[in-house]
């Protein structure tokens, strides 16, 4: 469904690129994480997939087709971006916020309201009470199901998602994190998802993409990962996650 070949992206004036020659497969369905330390070049990975950033060399299909081919703004509309800011309009409702992009496309008017009412629903805020709020009415979760609704309004089959949970709170957090999962699953989505969190990859992902100085250092499933860590890099920040396990357990066993 997406692919990178030797994708690259030198900003002006950086000693070296922030994405170094990238290959990356993400199979129709599949929900992929990209995982690394702050400035590995997780974002401007998921940024060139919908043209936000233009790669320096390399290449971008999208569904069988070179991304440069197409235009950037059609693109963006059919692959949902759901970002840690939410980035809501604060003089419209939720409603009008999750029913921004079908506006744009200028779907009928009952159409909007139609499909507002089912991904509000599908973010689990009934359109009856939630509709009509505005962001400054909703918490901080609410506000990031909004923003999750309004990237599944134009039905797409790509979801693109920068750090969509980390400003959240834990509990709200691992919710929003599971309702999504489970969104994916149901609506047969391919999700690429960005976070520097080990423990919500391995819950989440399909597949885990360790990114470290703008390359993949590793790419496999969460129980692979952990059984064969190719480096001490890796074996770092899967060894994070294990040592709140063993913490935890410790605790509710009743250890000092």
């Amino acid at each position: 469904m997406i692919i990178l070949r030797n994708l690259t992206k030198a900003f002006p004036g950086a000693a070296k690129p922030a994405v170094d020659g990238i290959n990356l497969a993400v199979s129709r369905g599949e929900f992929l994480v990209l995982i690394g330390p702050s400035g590995c070049g997780k974002t401007t990975t998921l940024s060139m997939i919908n043209r936000l950033e233009e790669p320096t060399s390399g290449d971008i299909e999208v569904d069988g087709a070179n991304i440069r081919s197409l235009d950037p703004v059609g693109l963006r509309r059919q692959i949902g971006f759901v970002f840690q800011d939410v980035g809501l309009f604060p003089h419209l409702s939720a409603g009008d916020n999750a029913g921004i992009t079908l506006k744009l496309l200028r779907r009928p008017l009952a159409e909007i309201s139609e499909r507002t009412t089912e991904v509000l629903e599908q973010v689990r805020l009934p359109a009856g009470e939630y509709r009509n709020r505005y962001p400054s009415m909703l918490s901080g979760g609410q506000r990031q199901r909004v923003g999750v609704a309004r990237a599944l309004a134009a039905k797409p089959s790509i979801m693109l998602m920068d750090e969509p949970f980390g400003a959240l709170d834990p509990l709200v957090r691992d919710e929003l994190a599971s309702d999504y999962r489970a969104i994916h699953d149901t609506l047969g989505l391919t999700t690429v998802l960005v976070t520097h969190d080990m423990t919500e990859a391995f819950l989440l992902a399909d597949r885990i993409a360790v990114m470290r100085e703008g390359r993949v250092v590793q790419v496999a499933s969460p129980r692979e990962l952990i059984a064969s860590p190719v480096d001490d890099f890796v074996q770092s920040m899967i060894e994070s996650p294990r040592k709140r396990a063993r913490a935890l357990a410790d605790l509710v066993r009743g250890a000092p």
